[in-house]
């Protein structure tokens, strides 16, 4: 009994201070443009494979251990069909587990359906009527760092490698200065255009370009993408990851109804969205200052959440179309991945 209140003491201080860790971050983010850089520099590094929440729940228990994360999987079950036991690794004894939001996914009842339906929540239903399996809740779940394991020697899995060896035929070149090796620049043109824009390299000045590196214009009769044809082929392809973002961050279609989409906030997604995939492609990419130096923010701690999500959001989406191969990640018992969340 003793050991069973004690745990659940932990779990309850454990809340309580994801809840104070995450206020924190966010009012850090919120209260200097600065730490929005840091932040975006942090994800990059890390992955954006992540949620905000998740994001902001491992870096501060891996402070807290005083070590850099790398890649996390779930012990995995008996059948060794999951987890760190799928890729012939175990975690070594006495490691301690991090921990990850994951979602609960069932089948509602009725009941439960005509509740939901009635305080205004969307609840899917299958080709029967009935509610249909969905996330309900979510629950904290155990994982664990590569740094963690012993076992099989293991390659974490990156967007990067994947499209190298779909380039190069399994050889991984090294990044030269102003080059794109990644091939990534006519999947990203193509994602535009699948989109419904026309898109098209232009000089320097003419047309809807003017002095922009790049830009997307949406009006009557017009949906177009414009990129300056004068620049090395890395700013290309980053140029026109940053007008694809704006693209999937409807800025331009008034979908957003309601939120506060000024200038610098725009700004600030699409060069921040561009700037995380460019480095999991591998692209030396730097994020640039304009945006966050306009007080977009002004100390909105709600704002900068809601702009983070959507900076991860939208970067995860992104790199999973051009992803040509899928990761060694597997879905938890939930029907969904750790890393997804």
């Amino acid at each position: 009994m003793a050991k069973n209140q004690k745990s659940a003491q932990e779990r309850e201080e454990l809340l309580d201070n994801i809840k104070a860790d995450f206020d924190a971050r966010l009012a850090k983010l919120a209260a200097d443009p600065d730490e929005w850089v840091t932040f975006i520099e942090t994800v990059a590094r890390f992955g954006a494979q992540y949620t905000l929440h998740n994001q902001f729940l491992l870096l501060m228990q891996a402070e807290e251990r005083q070590m850099n994360p790398t890649f996390f999987l779930p012990f995995g079950n008996r059948q060794a069909t999951s987890g760190w036991r799928k890729h012939g690794r175990s975690v070594r004894k006495g490691e301690k587990a991090f921990y990850v939001w994951a979602p609960i996914k069932r089948r509602p009842s009725e009941e439960e359906a005509a509740r939901w339906e009635a305080e205004g929540r969307k609840v899917a239903r299958d080709e029967r009527g009935r509610p249909a399996i969905q996330v309900v809740g979510f629950r904290l779940s155990p994982t664990f760092d590569l740094s963690q394991t012993d076992g099989d020697p293991f390659e974490v899995p990156s967007v990067r490698q994947a499209r190298h060896i779909k380039v190069s035929g399994g050889l991984l070149p090294q990044l030269l200065e102003g080059d794109d090796l990644t091939g990534a620049y006519d999947d990203i043109v193509k994602l535009i255009k699948d989109a419904g824009y026309a898109f098209d390299l232009a000089a320097p000045g003419t047309g809807y370009l003017g002095s922009a590196n790049g830009v997307t214009v949406t009006g009557p009769g017009v949906r177009q993408v414009l990129v300056r044809d004068d620049v090395s082929a890395a700013q290309r392809t980053k140029t026109t990851l940053h007008e694809l973002a704006h693209i999937r961050c409807e800025h331009t279609t008034g979908v957003r109804l309601g939120e506060n989409l000024h200038r610098g906030r725009k700004e600030t997604e699409a060069e921040s969205i561009a700037h995380l995939v460019c480095r999991a492609l591998g692209l030396d990419s730097r994020a640039y200052t304009d945006a966050y130096v306009l007080g977009w923010a002004n100390g909105d701690m709600d704002l900068v959440k809601e702009c983070a999500q959507t900076v991860l959001r939208v970067a995860k989406a992104i790199l999973a179309d051009l992803n040509p191969a899928v990761g060694p990640a597997e879905p938890a018992d939930d029907g969904d991945t750790l890393a997804d969340q």
